[in-house]
């Protein structure tokens, strides 16, 4: 028999695993409660008011200029390859597969799918709501500008706001959206904020963003979180109907037996009744006229609980008063042939 001992490192972590439950019961869901719809609508102005200062060519559009004549890569060049390498934490592609296998596992172990469905659904509201203010907007980025002190509007550019800003918001965003405790929520939630800030001053740093694309792209991240407990009830019906699916697929598979499952009691340890395919072929008995055929019907064979009471043991004959008890040892005359 294997113990806990015997077991190697990772034989010790399935079997830790396989006593997991069914799906934490204290795992609870984001909803819209009234401090996170407060916080929506503030970010939502921001978010606003950052596009109409960039329409209105503000101070906003001049500080943008400022920054990028500053040309922080050069005033800094011994960072430039690390933050070459350190952009990539707000790329979608690398940080989308790093996530989804962290969630995948979490999935995995909690029996679950709503860690999955909750970041397809924070990526698809991101491509959704981003890509089209890129493609609405349409601003140039600091290296394809074309007129200095300019908005950069509607030239058929794709940099306002920063995809690499807000995706970082997102993707580690997510983990302190699905975590578990408040503790946990805290600590991941100043991790993600630092590593997105971080992506987003990386890109200012390289020259690909202007610093309000890093700033629209901080406030659209955020929306997306925020309007992410929306999405709860739909992630919800497409665990269950995922769900349904696997069971209706593993039914249909071939060699699959569905079997019915057996009360836990007394009538649980009962054998099966025989197949009817398994009794002999009988042919119907001859009828002579005039006779009954009741007792040729057929009928269920009763089993011994089903059977009437035997009658006590003893002798069935009335007792006589002249009528002597014979002993078992008195021999039986013998008839002559």
């Amino acid at each position: 028999m294997l113990t806990e001992r015997s077991l190697t490192r990772l034989g010790r972590l399935f079997a830790r695993l396989d006593r997991e439950p069914a799906r934490p019961a204290h795992i609870d869901v984001p909803h819209m409660s009234r401090h996170r719809i407060v916080l929506l609508c503030a970010t939502l102005a921001f978010y606003m008011a950052i596009v109409w200062a960039i329409v209105t060519t503000s101070w906003l559009v001049q500080f943008d200029w400022e920054v990028m004549f500053f040309r922080p890569y050069q005033q800094w060049p011994q960072v430039h390859a690390f933050l070459d390498y350190y952009v990539v934490l707000g790329q979608r592609g690398p940080t989308a597969v790093m996530v989804a296998a962290w969630l995948g596992w979490r999935s995995w172990r909690q029996h679950t799918l709503r860690p999955l469905l909750a970041l397809g659904a924070a990526l698809l509201l991101l491509n959704t709501t981003v890509g089209a203010a890129k493609i609405g907007m349409g601003r140039l980025g600091p290296h394809y500008a074309t007129v200095v002190g300019s908005n950069e509007m509607w030239l058929g550019g794709d940099i306002f706001p920063s995809g690499h800003t807000a995706n970082a918001v997102v993707t580690w965003g997510i983990l302190a959206y699905l975590a578990s405790t408040p503790r946990a929520r805290r600590y991941l939630s100043a991790i993600s904020a630092v590593v997105a800030l971080g992506v987003g001053l990386t890109t200012v740093y390289l020259g690909t963003h202007w610093l309000s694309d890093v700033v629209l792209g901080w406030a659209a991240g955020l929306l997306v979180l925020l309007a992410l407990p929306w999405c709860e009830p739909l992630i919800a019906r497409a665990e269950s109907w995922l769900l349904a699916r696997r069971d209706a697929w593993r039914r249909r598979r071939p060699g699959a037996r569905a079997t019915a499952p057996f009360p836990v009691g007394a009538s649980a340890l009962r054998s099966p009744a025989p197949e009817q395919s398994a009794q002999p072929s009988r042919e119907p008995l001859p009828v002579r006229p005039g006779r009954s055929t009741a007792h040729l019907a057929q009928t269920r064979p009763t089993t011994r609980s089903e059977r009437p009471p035997v009658t006590p043991a003893g002798s069935r004959r009335p007792p006589h008063a002249d009528r002597s008890q014979r002993s078992s040892t008195t021999a039986r005359p013998l008839t002559g042939a």
